[in-house]
């Protein structure tokens, strides 16, 4: 009886030091989310109590986990995302999608009877300590954080978009550090035009064009929340804290303020993964190891043109025994001919798989939270990129020997085929990926620890406590337009007065030897 009562004081004083947290995470990504969850699930096992508001419920119950409310999408991307509609996006600017069919499509559910029950009449027993946002294209969210007065945490699933550096005054350092629009890497020089001064324009652009396009997102923050309401601007300026789904090992060195914390890999948890039995023993069969094959969570791999899949099936085939488990949404709608040496399934627990110690390359699409499991269970890749920041991860890891890149608009067997025997029999790939992988998880905490100490620290310090004093300097102020305009105008009177007294002593010279001289002349 007496253990008992200390077991009841104990988790009495335990659940008093946790928060109460809210997470606003409801654009229709299962990659996204992956990396909220993982990270809203630590929160819980923490202690804190974690409200969510998301298109993915849990399945089953989670202690100190609560789904308050599920979104329901109006656009469908998971398994969803066919060859016809990555061409059509390949050919956008990434900013128009991005605003127009995600983050202003977001903020409409501000409208939600439930949300604005919840905005209007928060709990108070206990009441929420902070709200965790996705920092991508629909910060109208952070309402929230501003009617309650509470820190607004931000989470990018990226390395930072060009129009979020903003948000917390994060140097941007474009002389050698490239926006994730783009595939540039490493060494940038001036005198090509798709490099230091293309990275320039091209950031410079983007976040004017977000900044225009997200407008309207402060015309629906006042249409259910008043006309007192704050613009988007300035909810974003009331970021504390983003938490960035980047590493330096990966993603390069660059100077960080500290709001911004980089826990790339967070989500390399495989809590609750089993491999179905029919899986396993193929696994377990395959005695020269395997490949694993996926285009992501969204991708349909089976509604790629009939020329692509016929130089996978060929290439696939020559490696046999060696096996490939390839992941199809539709496995009856892939055109005829798949190799004998190759197994399909619509659904697959990506970690267990590539942290298999029979797994032998990951064929992908260079999606960052595939390729950062990758590397974080040091297998190589070959990356096939088809839109957004995946063309700069794959060159990443191009530059790092641990993949090899492919155009998937261009690439012939022959291709192919050099690819995989790259990977599968070239020991450099399999070594880099290895000491990479060592780097990548060689860190004073893992990602998920950190993320928490920094959001817990934010919450017990407050809003300000990581705010760099950036954020309240003019662009000109912080370029030190106006020092070099008081320099330059310092160095123009000083030459103007040296001209001047010179002029002067000239003159004076010149005058005296005149009248020295006409002196002479009457003499």
């Amino acid at each position: 009886m007496q253990m008992l009562k200390i077991m009841f004081l104990w988790f009495g004083l335990s659940s008093c030091n946790g928060y109460r947290l809210l997470g606003l995470f409801p654009f229709y990504s299962k990659s996204h989310f992956v990396m909220f969850e993982q990270l809203m699930k630590g929160l819980a096992r923490k202690g804190h109590q974690v409200d969510m508001i998301s298109p993915f419920p849990l399945k089953e119950p989670y202690p100190n986990y609560t789904d308050i409310m599920t979104i329901e999408s109006s656009v469908i991307l998971v398994n969803n995302m066919s060859y016809e509609f990555i061409q059509v996006v390949v050919g956008m600017n990434p900013v128009y999608p991005i605003v127009t069919l995600i983050g202003n499509d977001v903020c409409k559910n501000l409208g939600n009877p439930v949300i604005q029950e919840l905005a209007r009449n928060p709990p108070k027993d206990p009441p929420y300590d902070a709200v965790l946002i996705e920092v991508f294209s629909f910060h109208c969210l952070g309402i929230f954080a501003y009617l309650w007065d509470v820190p607004l945490i931000g989470v990018s699933t990226t390395s930072l978009y060009p129009w979020l550096p903003p948000l917390i005054a994060q140097p941007e350092s474009l002389a050698f550090v490239p926006n994730n629009c783009l595939s540039l890497t490493g060494y940038m020089n001036f005198c090509i035009i798709k490099q230091r001064l293309y990275n320039t324009l091209h950031t410079l652009y983007n976040k004017w064009y977000f900044n225009y396009l997200t407008k309207v997102q402060d015309e629906i923050i006042r249409k259910h929340f008043g006309p007192d309401m704050p613009r988007v601007r300035e909810i974003e300026s009331k970021i504390a804290l983003i938490l960035i789904n980047s590493h330096f090992a990966l993603n390069g060195i660059q100077p960080m303020t500290p709001a911004a914390v980089e826990v790339g890999g967070l989500h390399v948890q495989d809590e609750g993964l089993t491999l179905q039995p029919e899986l396993e023993k193929w696994i377990d069969d395959s005695k020269d190891g395997f490949v694993y094959f996926t285009f992501g969570s969204m991708v349909m791999i089976e509604t790629f043109p009939r020329e692509f899949l016929n130089i996978l099936y060929a290439s696939l085939s020559k490696i046999a025994p060696v096996r490939v488990l390839m992941k199809v949404t539709s496995p009856e709608k892939l055109s005829p001919g798949l190799p004998e040496n190759v197994y399909t399934s619509p659904w697959m627990p990506q970690i267990k798989i590539l942290k298999h110690p029979k797994i032998r390359a990951f064929i992908t699409h260079g999606g960052l939270m595939g390729t950062q499991e990758a590397i974080a269970y040091g297998v190589p890749m070959i990356g096939i990129p088809l839109f957004a920041d995946q063309f700069m991860n794959v060159n990443a890891y191009v530059a790092r020997n641990v993949a090899v890149k492919l155009d998937f608009n261009k690439m012939t067997e022959k291709d192919m085929d050099a690819a995989l025997n790259a990977v599968l029999w070239d020991p450099l790939y399999k070594e880099s990926a290895r000491n990479l992988s060592q780097k990548f998880l060689d860190r004073p905490l893992n990602a998920l620890d950190t993320a928490i100490y920094w959001i817990e620290y934010v919450i017990k310090y407050g809003s300000d406590a990581l705010r760099s004093p950036a954020m309240d300097l003019f662009w000109w102020q912080l370029s030190l337009v106006d020092v070099c305009a008081f320099l330059l105008l310092c160095v123009t009177i000083i030459i103007i007065t040296i001209v001047f007294v010179v002029c002067f002593l000239l003159k004076m010279i010149n005058g005296n030897y005149h009248t020295s001289l006409h002196s002479k002349k009457r003499n």
